[in-house]
């Protein structure tokens, strides 16, 4: 196995991408407590909302009243997703630290989550960069790095290109999204490997869903190929809803058992995130995906059976 990193940043994505799909509108104390409880648990990110129509996702209709509202810790960075100048300026307008741009590499799936072609979104995208100037980070995630359901998987060179030109127009930063979960451990380890050696000192984060139920194999290989910041959401919850049968963002509370039980640092309390999993039932209304929080951690020791002796 190729040398991991020393240290891995977990960003959390539950209050957006994770509600963004639930049917449940979950209320803004509800939701302001939830991120509030996350930034003491040592997550590296939070990405807090989006500043979206509430029409198209009901679910974050109160972006601006949570990001007001919640209680800003020092070393955590507060995102929100934006899809536009007009959510841009909402975002800043309410003290985000990070502003996250987000076009798919695939033509068709930005036509139908976003109604504009790729190069109508660069374009507002460089209207956002101008509107900011220095305001705030801004991280640019490409959509569909490792195929899209509609025009399957998307040549690597298309990624590169693509993050090429974020970098170009002002972006700090990149995140390479499997936005449907139709990436493997091989395609994640030459994409990863491609990114890092063109850009290699640009921040990379990668943000795999478990849909097929690859989601810490992926991580694993991009883990082998150096990338040290990912995505993660709390219980698993999440999903596109604008792309057929996109379910399940990997575990937050998984991802870093994982990590943990391999010697990687992320600096996250892990039984503080498994508490948080093992309340979001009730807030939800229906079971979570993740399975370290009813499993328990590999390292929780059980009762002896009744008549048998521990050995010695």
């Amino acid at each position: 196995m190729a040398s991991l990193p020393a240290r891995v940043h977990i960003q959390e994505v539950v209050t957006r991408d994770g509600l963004q799909i639930e049917p449940r509108f979950l209320p803004t104390p509800d939701k302001i407590a939830l991120i509030d409880a996350l930034s003491q648990t040592g997550v590296s990110k939070i990405e807090v909302t989006s500043f979206v129509s509430p029409k198209a996702v009901p679910n974050l209709a109160d972006a601006g009243e949570v990001a007001r509202a919640i209680t800003r810790r020092a070393g955590v960075t507060y995102v929100a997703l934006v899809p536009n100048l007009r959510g841009a300026q909402a975002a800043l307008e309410a003290g985000m630290d990070e502003l996250n741009l987000v076009l798919s590499v695939s033509a068709t799936h930005n036509l139908a989550n976003m109604r504009m072609t790729p190069e109508q979104s660069l374009e507002g995208f460089r209207a956002i960069v101008a509107e900011t100037k220095g305001r705030a980070l801004l991280n640019g995630s490409i959509a569909t790095a490792f195929g899209c359901p509609f025009e399957g998987t998307q040549a690597p060179d298309k990624v590169l290109a693509l993050a090429g030109r974020y970098l170009e127009i002002g972006l700090d930063s990149i995140t390479l999204a499997d936005t449907t979960g139709m990436a493997n451990p091989r395609q994640v380890a030459g994409l990863v490997r491609a990114v890092r050696q063109s850009f290699g000192a640009v921040p990379l984060t990668l943000h795999f869903h478990n849909t097929r139920g690859m989601g810490l194999a992926n991580v694993l290989a991009a883990l082998e190929e150096g990338a040290d910041r990912f995505d993660a959401s709390l219980g698993g919850i999440g999903g596109c809803p604008f792309a057929p049968g996109a379910t399940g963002n990997i575990s937050t509370e998984d991802l870093v058992h994982m990590l943990e039980e391999m010697g990687v640092a992320t600096g996250v309390d892990l039984p503080r995130l498994l508490e948080l999993a093992r309340g979001l039932p009730a807030l939800l209304g229906h079971d979570i995906n993740g399975q370290v929080a009813k499993a328990g951690r590999s390292g929780d020791l059980h009762p002896v059976p009744a008549g048998i002796e521990a050995a010695s």
